[in-house]
């Protein structure tokens, strides 16, 4: 599957219904799962675990940070076409409420603010089990014709 042959929207939905084992690799190093992908929009989720822990005992703020960050960017991938891809040029949290690190399911969900030529900004949320708001974002991501 190359990007100049498929849309964004595509390759994330062959990648939801037939997850590769590698890829994408941040995927499997925090063991996220790709759960709804749709134009425009994008909710992923992940188990926390005792290795995601800082310093107090709570999930890293970098782990959050990065379902947040996935779930954004996947959301604008969604709305690309066949050979456009994308990288965040800015990312900017908020975190609520510390995340245990008990095995808790967090899921984050991207929403597609803006598509434009160049850029894309999406805003994004990340909750616990009980629905509770651990930390949301928003994102502009640069987009560039993307080489094969």
């Amino acid at each position: 599957m190359s990007i100049a042959d498929v849309t964004g929207l595509e390759t994330l939905r062959r990648v939801q219904a037939d997850p590769p084992a590698d890829f994408p690799p941040i995927r499997q190093l925090i063991g996220m799962t790709f759960d709804v992908v749709e134009p425009g929009r994008f909710v992923a989720s992940l188990t926390t675990r005792p290795e995601y822990a800082n310093p107090m005992g709570t999930v890293h703020g970098g782990i959050i940070a990065t379902l947040l960050d996935t779930v954004m960017s996947c959301a604008v991938h969604t709305t690309l076409a066949a050979g456009v891809g994308y990288t965040t040029l800015e990312l900017k949290v908020n975190y609520v409420r510390p995340a245990q690190t008990d095995g808790e399911t967090l899921t984050g969900e991207g929403v597609v603010i803006h598509t434009g030529r160049r850029t894309a900004t999406a805003e994004g949320r990340v909750t616990d089990a009980s629905g509770r708001l651990i930390a949301h974002a928003t994102t502009t991501c640069m987009l560039f014709e993307a080489a094969v």
